[in-house]
């Protein structure tokens, strides 16, 4: 498990110095390697925070730089390595197929090959098909030249299918907030994206749509993401639709489409189509709760995921109700399952609090920015309320641990660090504390 944050360290690094390239910058920079290595951070991790501004900041070399990087971490770096191992040599062995097994959360070992190529294909045919859409309305709308029209394209259909949310655009998206041509696009790669390559390969099979053969994590991820989306576009909505700051002005196709991506973007996509600095505190407060949870599992999303958020959820019914067993779906869920969700869940508690307090500590911003920002480098989102670019370098210090324990796994950074488990050859006296 150990190779998997090396990986991704090394990505990194090699990520960073390219940046500091002078043919990566439209200018010179006293903090050039600080601005290389957090843009390198979040790019990699797909997370779309920045301390520059992406469009003006960096040369099309240096956005392509950034290009790849987002593409590599939303892939996954072993992921990677392991398809280009099989591209040139046809074979593969048992420790890289461990490696893959575990980076595309694929259950059988066997699987790992033909998973693989499943997840290249899958990402080429969604990112293809929102560039063609993205590129033919920033060519016909916007009046711009093809090639820029199909770099912008390409650029915002990877970003979006990877969830990361760098754009190529000073105020984000914010000037196509009442464009559907471009929103709903990336709003379908960004949940194409987040559902996760085990239900997306499900469901893209043929007989893939019934649902009585969706195991229950497929149920989890599809019905949890409708109802997160459902219950995001209402509370955003409600919240926001006539405050003069935010989706006030808009007309009602635009508010329309304003909500769908308000609660679609903070699923760890990170692109904005309003100013979150202006936005109500209720919002943000729905924001930060969309932004831990995130999306599904083995797919590009960050946060804790769907199914580890009603796992829980249906724990805690199950215990209201006094069951010896967690049920979901006519089914028994593991105790194993109960207790990796747990964990999960309380290590990216541990990692926001801890975030939040180092963040309070190294500035003067209130606590509602500061917690909007430590979830959503933890949930590699890239939301901001406008704070990102006057942080000091400990705060980005800070935010570039939060975006790389977020990406690489909460668990996963623990099973890295922790020396090799041996299971137990004896049990000791139970004992029953009193809870609550």
């Amino acid at each position: 498990m150990r190779s998997v944050p090396l990986a991704f360290l090394a990505v990194i690094a090699v990520g960073a110095a390219v940046l500091t390239l002078p043919v990566s910058r439209t200018g010179t920079d006293p903090d050039t390697v600080l601005t290389a290595l957090f843009t390198s951070v979040s790019a990699t991790c797909v997370t779309g925070l920045i301390t520059v501004d992406t469009a003006t900041y960096w040369t099309p070399f240096g956005q392509g730089v950034i290009l790849a990087l987002i593409q590599v971490g939303g892939f996954g770096i072993m992921t990677l390595a392991t398809l280009l191992a099989l591209l040139v040599r046809r074979s593969i062995g048992l420790r890289g197929q461990l490696v893959a097994q575990s980076e595309t959360h694929t259950l059988n070992l066997g699987d790992v090959r033909s998973v693989l190529f499943r997840v290249a294909r899958i990402m080429v045919l969604f990112e293809a098909a929102a560039a063609a859409v993205l590129t033919a309305r920033f060519w016909i709308a916007y009046d711009t030249n093809p090639a820029t029209a199909l770099w912008h394209g390409i650029f915002h259909a990877v970003s979006a299918f990877n969830n990361a949310g760098f754009a190529l655009y000073s105020d984000n998206l914010i000037s196509f907030a009442e464009d559907p041509w471009i929103l709903v696009p990336i709003c379908l790669a960004i949940i194409a994206g987040g559902l996760g390559f085990p239900v997306v390969i499900h469901l893209l099979q043929p007989g893939g749509l019934r649902f009585r053969d969706w195991t229950i994590h497929i149920r989890l991820t599809v019905y949890g993401t409708l109802l997160l989306l459902g219950v995001g576009v209402a509370l955003f909505a409600a919240f926001e639709w006539n405050r003069h700051e935010t989706l006030g002005p808009l007309s009602l196709t635009g508010k329309l489409i304003g909500s769908f991506a308000g609660s679609v973007f903070p699923r760890t996509a990170g692109f904005n189509s309003i100013d979150y600095g202006a936005a109500a505190p209720e919002t943000l407060m729905v924001t930060n709760i969309l932004m831990f949870i995130g999306g599904g599992s083995a797919g590009t999303a960050g946060g804790i995921k769907i199914t580890t958020f009603l796992l829980l959820g249906f724990s805690i019914w199950n215990e209201i109700r006094g069951r010896d067993q967690v049920t979901v779906g006519h089914r028994s869920i593991s105790a194993s399952s109960q207790r990796q969700a747990l964990s999960v869940a309380l290590l990216g508690v541990a990692a926001v609090i801890t975030g939040t307090l180092l963040l309070l500590m190294f500035t003067d911003y209130s606590l509602e920015k500061v917690l909007f920002e430590s979830i959503s480098a933890f949930g590699t989102v890239g939301m901001s309320t406008g704070i990102t670019y006057n942080l000091p370098p400990s705060a980005e210090w800070v935010l570039m641990a939060l975006m790389f324990t977020g990406r690489i796994g909460t668990v996963t950074v623990a099973s890295a660090l922790a020396l090799s488990s041996r299971p137990r050859l004896y049990s000791l006296p139970e004992e029953r504390p009193i809870i609550g």
